[in-house]
């Protein structure tokens, strides 16, 4: 990929108990239309889950967070979003919706290459 790509990400974020709108970020997706690219990186940071609910259930946060990489993926096995491109994919993912599983509001830049993008904004918004 040469050349600067304008691209879009989001901030996954997990929200233990959405009556009280806390949320623990726990990945990034990031978009790229014109190069047909979508990706996500994820990690379920436990101990600070816990903290804000000591009752969490992570097998039901794993299982969110394994469908969002599926479908960032495109796997069409279960589910037609997966089906679509990678921009319609990043739409219904970023979607708001009040569950356990959120995104931040998509923003945008520029970038030559969108896997290191996708790192260094998971460095800043995750690790």
């Amino acid at each position: 990929m040469q050349g600067k790509h304008l691209f879009e990400y989001a901030v996954i974020r997990l929200v233990p108990r959405v009556e009280r709108e806390e949320f623990v970020n726990v990945g990034v997706v990031i978009c790229c239309k014109r190069q047909h690219f979508i990706a996500c990186k994820i990690h379920l940071p436990k101990e600070k889950l816990l903290a804000l609910d000591p009752l969490s259930d992570f097998s039901v946060f794993e299982c969110y967070l394994e469908s969002f990489e599926k479908i960032c993926q495109g796997d069409p096995n279960g589910n037609p979003i997966g089906k679509q491109d990678a921009a319609s994919r990043f739409r219904w993912l970023t979607a708001m919706r009040s569950s356990m599983l959120q995104t931040s509001r998509p923003h945008s830049g520029f970038t030559e290459d969108l896997q290191e993008t996708l790192e260094k904004l998971f460095e800043e918004y995750v690790a």
